[in-house]
């Protein structure tokens, strides 16, 4: 039986099934007012004019909305440009972790190589690390990449080069790595499968899940960044989203940036409703049944 904090005969009594649902209730509305309250006052915001969105205190509903504000934003931002450009470093992104953070996992987890504990611990302590603090030794390895001495500025290579030392994806693709049974690799061993194509044909058809979550991730890390873009992409031609709007916010009236944000926040939240489920699928997934 489940141990509770409140007992089931309790919960079946009047009082104390009005207190548990009472306090589930106030719960429930009070999470969801503090994670909806910003998005609801942005979609607002954006149909609002310049001197209603700008007053105190804030008007709870638009009193003649303006849905015009979203084309505004649209041509003024040119925020095709900047979406196309964020989708570009997205995939990028997306497509060498699949590569890079994948195979460091498989290697970690099946083919285990000498002081792979010491690698993985290596890997795991740059977590401890705030991300503040790398922002300069990366910045001086982008304007000078050792050895080839060339400069990345303006390179999407800025983005994507970075986003594949991800010590979590390899982390969380290896815990699912390493339960997959011993089993199966052997017997694909003794069928004469080589290591790159037990990977190929075995170990990825199984890890879909997973490989879906690193994607994701991948693309919202790409989507959300601002500072790094800001400073590895800093010609109009070549910036992101976040950065496009923040160049132009300061000669744009705030409602039409308002709609901007709005306008780049939706294919996020779009992602996200739509693949929740295998969100929640692939970071639960620990374990294989036969």
């Amino acid at each position: 039986m489940t141990r509770t904090l409140i007992s089931h005969a309790q919960l079946r009594r009047g009082r104390g099934r009005v207190l548990y649902w009472t306090t589930l209730v106030v719960v429930v509305l009070g999470f969801t007012l503090v994670f909806l309250g910003p998005l609801y006052w942005m979609v607002t915001g954006a149909l609002k004019s310049g001197q209603e969105i700008a007053q105190t205190p804030p008007t709870l509903f638009p009193r003649d909305p303006q849905p015009q504000n979203y084309v505004d934003a649209w041509t003024q931002l040119d925020l095709a440009k900047l979406l196309f450009n964020t989708f570009y470093y997205a995939a990028g992104a997306v497509l060498f972790q699949l590569v890079f953070d994948t195979a460091a996992a498989y290697a970690l987890s099946k083919l285990r190589p000498a002081f792979g504990n010491v690698i993985l611990g290596a890997m795991l302590a740059t977590l401890m690390i705030p991300a503040m603090v790398l922002i300069v030794p990366q910045y001086q390895t982008v304007i000078d990449l050792p050895v080839l001495n060339i400069s990345l500025i303006d390179s999407p290579f800025a983005i994507w080069l970075p986003m594949v030392a991800n010590a979590f994806n390899i982390f969380l693709l290896k815990r699912f790595f390493d339960s997959i049974p011993e089993e199966i690799m052997a017997a694909a061993f003794v069928d004469g499968a080589t290591p790159l194509r037990t990977l190929w044909s075995i170990i990825l058809p199984m890890s879909r899940p997973i490989l879906g979550v690193v994607s994701i991730f991948a693309v919202t890390a790409v989507w959300k960044d601002f500072l790094w873009p800001l400073l590895v992409m800093p010609h109009p031609e070549t910036r992101t989203i976040s950065v496009g709007i923040y160049a132009f916010a300061a000669g744009t009236p705030q409602n039409v940036v308002v709609a901007a944000s709005v306008i780049a926040a939706l294919p996020t939240v779009v992602i996200f409703l739509i693949f929740q489920r295998n969100i929640m699928s692939g970071l639960t997934a620990g374990s294989l049944k036969g």
